[in-house]
């Protein structure tokens, strides 16, 4: 069996064959959620309450961060040698396929409500229960031609299947990132219902370039609320797929409006979608199809915004040559929180899904030099809403991470000065941007001096040619010009320096 040997790997050494999942079983507790619309509907019936109808928000962002408190961590890894197999064991992947049908029907029943309809008491005179039906103390509701709810309960039940398709855009992710078609067209499916789908692109192609740098528009900076995140990251984000397409039918010398266009092809499957709600149950569900969409894209949002909050590569290399660091795993935030961990099928394990992003869901290991959330991403969510418990929570873990350096973290443009002086860095970022420059100019001289062939003095003419060079001042043919010295003068007018002489082009006269 092939040993998957990963840099910085915390899994043990002496891992063993015998190793198991533990963690096999609880994986199917990620099919909750898209089953949540149902609930919501058998709830409501039986009980006739419309806080039911909320269960979406209710579950994500106040019973799963409850259960992320009292169960723990897990911390567990996979051993090398057992990645292999636990990659190819499909009944990891069957897991994420389920989700699709389950979002689904979910979602067409519950437009169906919202359209005055009751697909429950359709579905029992279907199949003939309808003398049972009527004998149950909820008759009134469950055999009623409509469910009577009100603009409230119908918001909150757009608002909970949105929660589920924000949850299916993390399906959607993980299916999104796999090599074979048709994981990727299933996860284009998942999109469609938050009309979405150029995420398919954008995360790929683009976060995954750009994170952890202030080009990434799903990159958070410290100081950022997630109010000023959420517009920056929608609108960059819609911008980055766009682009993305743009470039890649400008190689082959095509437009790029076409049906390959992975953007647009996304977008014609929400639409389509759209359109047949609308077609089934009428214009009345419009309203709640953009309310649910809205919450699904901006559950991903929220989610974004605190997986790199603060973080920046650094920048590596001088002139041209330079760039960002590769991506390691202190450029994520991370949690083992269990429970939300399969919930978003090991999601906060993010570290490694920027390392390895095709790696399933099930072998994404914990690395213990990840900084790390306070709790999981659902209690995070929560925290983000409300700014300035957040930024008290997790500005000192950003001073912490970088070693009270903030220089080198990714910070508000327009706060930068304020955060930096609130930790006395004011001084070290002065010296941080006198630095740059003096890099900046030492890399332009040093390509100058690399590429000159040949320097003319701007006052007399006279030309240095490094073929030639000028033996009466001592500097023997093919004397580079950067081994001329600085304090060298033109040997004609004796007037001007090296620093004054113009790089010019020279003329092979045959």
């Amino acid at each position: 069996m092939a040993i998957d040997n990963i840099a910085n790997s915390t899994v043990s050494e002496e891992s063993t064959v015998a190793w198991k999942d533990n963690k096999r079983y609880l994986w199917l507790i990620g099919l909750v959620v898209p089953s949540l619309a149902f609930v919501a509907a058998g709830a409501y019936i039986v009980s006739g309450w419309g806080a039911f109808l909320w269960i979406g928000p209710i579950i994500v962002l106040g019973v799963v961060p409850a259960f992320d408190l009292v169960v723990g961590l897990d911390k567990a890894n996979p051993p090398d040698d057992a990645i292999e197999a636990l990659e190819k064991d499909k009944y990891y992947r069957w897991i994420t396929f389920l989700f699709l049908p389950i979002q689904y029907l979910g979602f067409v029943g519950a437009m169906a409500v919202v359209a005055d309809q009751n697909p429950a008491g359709w579905l029992i005179n279907t199949l003939g229960l309808h003398h049972w039906g009527m004998g149950l103390p909820f008759a009134d509701r469950l055999m009623a031609q409509s469910l009577g709810l009100s603009v409230i309960d119908k918001i909150g039940l757009a608002v909970s299947i949105g929660v589920i398709g924000g949850i299916g855009i993390n399906t959607a992710h993980e299916l999104g990132h796999k090599r074979e078609a048709n994981e990727r067209w299933l996860s284009k499916i998942a999109l469609a219902q938050s009309f979405y789908g150029h995420f398919y692109i954008e995360h790929n192609r683009g976060h995954h370039v750009r994170v952890a740098t202030p080009e990434d528009p799903a990159s958070s900076r410290m100081g950022e609320t997630f109010y000023a995140f959420w517009p920056r990251t929608v609108l960059g984000s819609l911008k980055s797929a766009w682009g993305l397409e743009k470039k890649r039918y400008a190689r082959k010398n095509k437009h790029p409006f076409q049906i390959g266009n992975d953007v647009l092809n996304a977008w014609v499957m929400s639409a389509v979608l759209f359109g047949a709600m609308i077609a089934a149950f009428g214009w009345v569900v419009a309203p709640y199809l953009v309310i649910q969409a809205f919450i699904g894209f901006s559950l991903l949002e929220v989610v974004n915004y605190m997986e790199h909050y603060g973080m920046l590569r650094q920048k590596v290399g001088v002139g041209d040559r330079q760039r960002y660091e590769r991506v390691d795993p202190s450029h994520s935030w991370n949690s083992n929180n269990i429970a939300t961990n399969v919930l978003l099928y090991h999601l906060q394990r993010h570290s490694d899904h920027h390392a390895n992003p095709t790696r399933r869901y099930q072998t994404l290991r914990d690395f213990e030099e990840s900084p790390v959330l306070p709790t999981g991403y659902a209690g995070m969510i929560v925290l983000a809403l409300i700014p300035p418990i957040y930024r008290r929570v997790m500005d000192p873990r950003v001073v912490e991470h970088f070693k009270g350096d903030l220089t080198l973290a990714n910070l508000q443009p327009r706060k930068r000065d304020k955060i930096l002086a609130k930790y006395g860095l004011t001084e070290k970022e002065a010296q941080r941007k006198a630095d740059i420059v003096a890099a900046e100019a030492a890399a332009v001289a040093a390509k100058l001096a690399a590429e000159v062939l040949a320097a003319r003095c701007p006052g007399c003419g006279y030309t240095y040619e490094v073929a030639s060079g000028n033996e009466h001042e001592g500097f023997a043919a093919g004397t580079a010009w950067a081994d001329i010295p600085a304090d060298w003068c033109c040997p004609d007018c004796g007037v001007r320096e090296k620093i004054d002489f113009v790089p010019v082009e020279t003329v092979v006269v045959s």
